[in-house]
């Protein structure tokens, strides 16, 4: 192995890989593309030290698996060799299918396609290259290994994943109420009939998780600032994609041009590797050279919303518990209009509406508590723990976002 084998990580100090194999994954440039995506698109809008990447965070999950895996091995599961090099190389590369700025475009420039099916792909198109030497992860990632507990831990309501971007982005926001103990879950967590358990005295550390996760929702992926910096965002693309289509050039990296002109969809990028590995050239910094070009464009749209962006003139919003009626929203667009002095017809692109949801625990995909007794229980029901009942509701609550003002330079 090279010599630089031991990163120094803000959260979790020096952490070590483990294997040649895990270090040539980490090298990969599919990987290192993860250096030029923020883990929280754009919350620095919101909190400045919202900074950290993918890459941090795909690195630090992968930290927290080796411990994971370590305290099961000394609680007495079996786990070979194999299975743990492939386990960490699955929640390594769990989010290397995140195109820019991570949720907010997936709805826009890549029209509904989820991360998690180009992550899959990525991962088949690094088995290729590697030779096979990710079959393991690949059925463990796909939940096809026969030991079920593994992918338990890569993705459910207690997998790694979540214990590492809840510790990570209350430190880079500094959001104390985010504060998790990681540590305490991971000693409490064993494996009974091959799934993931949490002993009986580790039940209030899972309520507090839980509570956390819900409360970093809506103080920070949702933030209503968020909301409406990432509808601008993707008003901008829509914008973009529009006048791309219907003939406009733009000078743009040849990736972030083809995405413009182009609407694959999750087939087309099963069949055609070559477009997988165009995606794979995306990043952040495409879409923003692409703003800075922008702010001085011929079109008013494209223009305004690129200036306002730059200069965080962000959309005003509104979040409300009550669902706006179709007549509040006509009413709130023929106002904008109005004072914006644009065309009806343009009023989408400086007003958007929708809403939000948060829920802390869906008993449908339960975590399980091993009990003094020996028994294996819903979370829900192993204590009197009514927090836990309450979090299973999901809450919506409902915004307006509309531009305060414009450059109408025409």
């Amino acid at each position: 192995m090279k010599s630089q084998k031991i990163l120094n990580d803000p959260v979790y100090g020096f952490i070590t890989i483990p294997s040649e194999l895990i270090f040539s994954i980490i090298d990969h440039p599919y990987f290192q593309r993860l250096r030029r995506i923020k883990q929280l698109g754009l919350t620095d809008f919101v909190y400045p030290g919202a900074l950290h990447t993918r890459f941090h965070h795909a690195i630090g999950a992968m930290h927290l698996m080796s411990i994971t895996l370590d305290n099961l091995r000394n609680k007495g599961t079996e786990i070979t060799d194999q299975e743990y090099e492939a386990a960490l190389i699955a929640i390594l590369l769990h989010d290397v299918g995140h195109g820019p700025f991570s949720h907010a475009l997936e709805y826009s420039l890549l029209q509904g396609i989820p991360h998690e099916e180009l992550s899959l792909l990525i991962i088949q198109l690094l088995n290729e290259e590697f030779g096979g030497k990710l079959d393991l992860t690949l059925r463990i990632f796909k939940n096809q290994y026969e030991r079920r507990f593994f992918h338990q831990l890569v993705s459910s309501q207690l997998d790694i994943d979540r214990l590492d971007y809840l510790q990570r982005d209350c430190f880079f926001t500094g959001v104390s109420e985010g504060t998790i103990g990681a540590d305490r879950i991971i000693k409490m967590m064993d494996v009974k009939n091959d799934q993931v358990v949490i002993e009986e005295k580790g039940i209030y550390s899972i309520e507090n998780f839980l509570s956390a996760r819900r409360l970093m929702y809506w103080q920070v992926y949702l933030h209503k600032t968020t909301v409406s910096a990432e509808k601008m965002l993707i008003k901008l693309i829509q914008r973009a994609r529009h006048l791309r289509q219907a003939g406009t050039q733009f000078t743009l990296t040849d990736e972030f041009d083809y995405f413009l002109d182009n609407s694959p969809g999750m087939q087309d990028f099963r069949t055609d590797s070559n477009l997988l590995r165009l995606f794979l050239e995306l990043d952040d910094l495409d879409i923003w050279g692409a703003v800075k070009l922008w702010k001085n464009h011929p079109d008013y749209v494209l223009r305004n919303i690129s200036q306002m962006f730059l200069s965080r003139n962000l959309f005003k919003i509104s979040l409300v518990n009550e669902a706006f009626s179709a007549e509040q929203i006509q009413d709130l667009k023929e106002k904008t209009i109005a004072k914006l002095e644009i065309p009806a017809g343009d009023i989408d692109y400086f007003f958007s509406y929708g809403a939000v949801s948060n829920y802390g625990y869906l008993a449908k995909d339960s975590i399980n508590i091993l009990t003094k007794k020996g028994q294996v229980i819903d979370v829900a029901k192993a204590a009197d723990l009514p927090n836990i009942k309450v979090m299973s509701k999901i809450v919506e609550k409902y915004y307006v976002c509309k531009a305060k003002s414009l450059n109408l330079n025409y």
